[in-house]
């Protein structure tokens, strides 16, 4: 009786065994190599989402979005911030610094407000911490992760993210106030086609010349709209891709994203001259803006027209002790 019972439970067991392996084949074969052949070609299926595109699991389309960002995009943007590095270092072996033809006189002209360069500070520090932590997360995996352990990279590209999607939307009020504040100063004009033919005075025939300007030339004109343009482009499909509910499309945020890394990548590159006019090119330009004030010299020899206009409000030069 016993061996009977035994024999009948292992009859059983095969039994409940062939349905088993019987029942999982068929899941195979409904949700294994089939399934996910439907999936990987983007095939749309059944979802209780209501919200778009979500019957789709990948994106066919998208696979071709990555791999024009990791081997063009990405690549070319690389090029184009070392070349423009590159160049300003190139230009500065070959032209020099533009130094002052003559002597300060040590008498200040007014030129920026504090407001002026709380906003100018404000903007700039934005703008740079913005492009680091955009930089961190496109290129971050070549050059950071190589070097730092697991750890530290998870950190460093989770802060780079949210800073960057938190802060950015902060940008747009700089940039606003950048608009509203310098306007008036940066509205194009024959003197800056004429500043620009000359190069600035920094060029050929023309070097040491000083072309006439007013409180802005040409150069500066050129940032500015930089700035603005590029800017609000930047800044629109950063918001685009920042809130993603309000119906967007995976091609819109793809585009979105493409305008957005090519915008900022302009802006970078613009703004890698203007740092370097700043810093090493131009005598005394950064002394306006920490101090707010000109020496009489500078002023007459790259701004003549603005200092026609303002001469009369010279401060004497400050006692020697």
């Amino acid at each position: 009786m016993k061996t009977w019972l035994m024999a009948l439970f292992a009859a059983l067991l095969m039994v409940s065994t062939a349905s088993v392996a019987d029942a999982r084949k068929e899941a195979i074969g409904f949700a294994g190599a089939d399934y996910w052949r439907a999936v990987k070609d983007g095939q749309e299926g059944t979802t209780t989402s209501r919200s778009p595109e979500h019957g789709v699991l990948i994106s066919v389309p998208g696979q071709v979005w990555f791999e024009v960002k990791t081997k063009w995009v990405s690549p070319l943007g690389a090029l184009a911030i070392f070349g423009s590095l590159g160049m300003c270092g190139l230009f500065y072996l070959v032209v020099g610094q533009t130094r002052l033809s003559k002597p300060r006189t040590g008498r200040k002209l007014k030129r920026w407000s504090r407001m002026d360069r709380a906003l100018h500070w404000t903007t700039a520090t934005m703008f740079l911490t913005l492009a680091g932590s955009g930089l961190a997360i496109i290129y971050g995996k070549y050059f950071i992760k190589p070097v730092v352990s697991i750890g530290v990279w998870q950190n460093w590209i989770w802060f780079a993210k949210v800073f960057h999607n938190y802060v950015g939307p902060l940008f747009f009020l700089c940039l606003l106030g950048v608009l509203i504040k310098w306007f008036r100063h940066n509205i194009v004009n024959m003197v800056d086609v004429q500043w620009f033919m000359k190069c600035g005075g920094m060029l050929g025939k023309h070097k040491g010349s000083h072309p006439s300007a007013g409180f802005s030339n040409g150069g500066e004109k050129a940032i500015f709209w930089l700035l603005i343009w590029f800017g609000g482009i930047v800044v629109a499909t950063g918001l685009f891709l920042d809130f993603p509910i309000f119906g967007q499309l995976r091609r819109q945020m793809e585009w979105a994203s493409f305008i957005h890394i090519v915008g900022a990548l302009i802006l970078i590159c613009g703004f890698i001259f203007h740092i370097y006019m700043g810093l090493f090119q131009l005598e005394g330009a950064l002394e306006g803006m920490v101090t707010g004030e000109v020496d009489e010299t500078w002023a007459k020899e790259h701004h003549d027209l603005w200092y026609e206009e303002v001469k009369h409000t010279l401060e004497p030069p400050a006692p020697k002790r």
